[in-house]
């Protein structure tokens, strides 16, 4: 039975590798903060159905601020596969705390490599690193793929370009099985909530169940490439199951505008977008980026991987769930 440990277990990404590696005979090892509240929304399912039956899912404590813990966990669990998936991964977010965003992004990545170089675990360890298409910012080239530049816009971009290039360092250093996944936006109805796929269609779940009468957004014209997080979380295992470690973009090829999601999430219940969203100045970044679009063909060719899910299905789906959440009578709606 392979052993796989994520960090990040709790996050969007981390639910759907989870049921992914579980799937697929795993046992599956999960870091998980300590907090006064309960932060295992999106795996407790997991937990409570996989546990009960054969306990091949188990959480333990820990952070990526914590080296010797995160050392010790390696030391203990002896995994074959790490997947690194914790961050504070909200851009906006990071112009208000950089510090600990870039700890969290950047040092946190650089403790995980230290760990698992300090175990004596480098040969026979498997590594995943979630890169992002945050990281080429301004863009040099369209659509990006592997070899363009990167030109972060963010603290959250600039850590993540320091944790990418470390992440190679330690693969052509230590000769570590490491991968990068450049991953593009990826969605899904367990999308934090304050990220703006979900944002709107949550809002329009609350003002069609009478809850809220606006939805406050920012930037409209924003471009980006927008997949399903299940889709995407394949890809990773992908990768580390090829015989070399590699880097690739993972992405649809298809890029969208903020306005695009609103008009389609909202005409699927016969709404006007305009006459609900308003502009609030607060959510615009001091540095923008404008536009993003994956190349995918590397991943295509040597992975055979590319996204099934199209985005008016991912509008949908996500919809569809948290019209639910909100108690709507999906069929009486008549989603178009």
């Amino acid at each position: 039975m392979k052993k796989a440990l994520i960090t990040g277990i709790t996050g969007q990404d981390g639910s759907y590798l989870a049921e992914l590696l579980l799937s697929k005979g795993y046992q599956v090892h999960g870091i998980i903060r300590r907090s006064s509240s309960f932060n295992t929304g999106r795996i407790m399912h997991i937990y409570q159905d996989i546990h009960e039956q054969d306990g091949r899912l188990i959480l333990h404590y820990g952070d990526l601020s914590d080296a010797s813990n995160l050392e010790k966990l390696i030391h203990q669990i002896e995994p074959d596969e790490i997947y690194n998936l914790g961050a504070q991964s909200h851009v906006r977010v990071s112009f208000d705390a950089p510090i600990y965003c870039v700890d969290s992004v950047a040092m946190g990545t650089l403790r995980l490599l230290e760990a698992i170089k300090n175990t004596g675990a480098l040969e026979h360890i498997r590594f995943y690193q979630a890169s992002s298409s945050e990281m080429y910012g301004k863009v040099h080239a369209v659509p990006q793929d592997e070899n363009t530049p990167f030109y972060p816009r963010s603290p959250y971009a600039c850590a993540k370009v320091y944790a990418h290039h470390q992440v190679i360092n330690y693969r052509e250093s230590y000769n570590l099985h490491a991968s990068n996944g450049i991953l593009f936006n990826h969605e899904s109805p367990r999308r934090g909530e304050t990220f703006v796929t979900r944002k709107i269609t949550r809002g329009i779940a609350r003002i069609l169940s009478g809850k809220d009468k606006k939805l406050y957004l920012g930037n409209l014209d924003a471009k980006r490439d927008w997949g399903y997080a299940k889709d995407y979380v394949e890809a990773m295992w992908l990768m580390l199951q090829q015989e070399k470690p590699d880097d690739y973009v993972i992405a649809t090829g298809q890029t969208w505008s903020v306005k695009d999601f609103l008009d389609k999430a909202f005409s699927m219940v016969n709404k006007n977008w305009e006459e609900f969203v308003e502009i609030d100045p607060r959510y615009y970044r001091p540095t923008e980026v404008d536009l993003l679009i994956g190349d995918y063909s590397k991943a295509k060719e040597k992975l055979n991987w590319e996204p099934k899910t199209k985005f008016d299905e991912l509008v949908k789906l996500m919809l569809v769930e948290d019209l639910k959440l909100e108690g709507i009578n999906i069929e009486k709606l008549d989603l178009i």
